[in-house]
């Protein structure tokens, strides 16, 4: 399977460039436009004030401009990427980096997480309910690793927003209804659940098997 790799650079003779001879190398290309479809292997970005939006979910290369000084190259990684390369960069060296933070982010074997007939490895990041396969987006998936993380216990909505979201400031926002909402969906479509509850004014919780 081909490595995907999500160009995010906003110069356009550069991404042309790019966009050409990753394929030749073997990589899967992905537009910045289709993000949506599925979760990259890895992003290139040309704007750093877009790594918050990829960070931890996905390794991160920045690619700064030709003016791009060291305080530049800080700000990019205080911000979560894993790696910055300032143009003009050399093509090779790009792709050593990339194959370089693939390898460093391969996840290691850790413990399944479980509950009822939810199954999570996040080895693979393989979801199931009762065996039965669930693809989820990202935020759907640490969502719902984070209600894993202890069964029955009700988060508040400002420690989801601030662990699964890294919000700092709050506000007024219906993120985490609206992923709620798209999870408990797809877990319920397997003909089991439902699984995820709102308790009302404070958060969310899994539902336990007594609940039910």
């Amino acid at each position: 399977m081909s490595t995907a790799v999500l160009l995010a650079e906003t110069e356009p003779d550069t991404r042309i460039f790019l966009e050409r001879h990753l394929v030749d190398d073997g990589f899967e290309v992905v537009a910045a436009e289709c993000a949506q479809e599925g979760r990259p292997d890895l992003v290139l970005l040309g704007d750093s004030r877009q790594v918050s939006e990829w960070a931890g979910e996905v390794p991160v290369i920045v690619l700064g401009g030709d003016q791009a000084d060291v305080v530049d190259r800080v700000r990019a990684f205080a911000r979560g990427c894993d790696d910055y390369l300032a143009e003009p960069f050399i093509y090779d060296e790009l792709v050593a980096r990339i194959r370089a933070v693939l390898r460093r982010s391969k996840p290691v074997r850790t413990a399944r997480f479980e509950a009822g007939p939810i199954r999570v490895d996040p080895a693979t990041r393989r979801v199931t309910v009762a065996g039965v396969r669930v693809e989820l987006a990202g935020k759907e998936y640490q969502l719902l690793l984070k209600l894993l993380s202890e069964p029955g216990r009700v988060f508040t909505k400002e420690e989801l927003l601030r662990e699964v979201w890294g919000f700092r400031s709050l506000g007024r926002t219906r993120t985490l209804d609206s992923h709620a909402s798209r999870l408990r969906r797809k877990l319920a479509a397997t003909g089991h659940g439902p699984f995820i509850l709102n308790v009302w004014g404070v958060g969310y919780r899994l539902l336990d098997e007594e609940d039910r």
